[in-house]
């Protein structure tokens, strides 16, 4: 995604999210973003499109072989976790701090 200004996403590294969309859609079990690949607009998010991956010897790994670890899935198919349901974002400004709150509920989110 090449654009000319950074897009600003509401989801951040260490949030609760749900998969709302693909083979890992589940609205009612939350899970942990790993990290947050802005310029690609992709997220990767613990436990989810499970890849194996074939890796030969190095010096770290000496025996090599198959490797399952979590792919890239986009951005859009995740919905932030608000504690009790999957929710939408607002942002507001208090104090100069820019807070996240849940569109359904209205709390704050951490």
């Amino acid at each position: 995604m090449k654009t000319r200004f950074k897009p600003k996403y509401n989801i951040r590294k260490g949030d609760q999210v749900v998969v709302i969309a693909g083979d890992d859609k589940d609205l009612t079990k939350p899970r942990v973003v790993k990290e947050v690949l802005v310029e690609k607009g992709k997220v990767i998010v613990e436990g989810v499109a499970i890849v194996t991956k074939h890796t030969k010897p190095s010096a770290q790994n000496t025996k090599g072989g198959i490797v399952k670890q979590e792919a890239a899935i986009a951005i859009s198919n995740v919905m932030l976790w608000d504690g009790k349901q999957g929710t939408r974002v607002k942002r507001q400004k208090e104090n100069g701090k820019t807070l996240r709150i849940s569109k359904k509920s209205g709390e704050g989110i951490k």
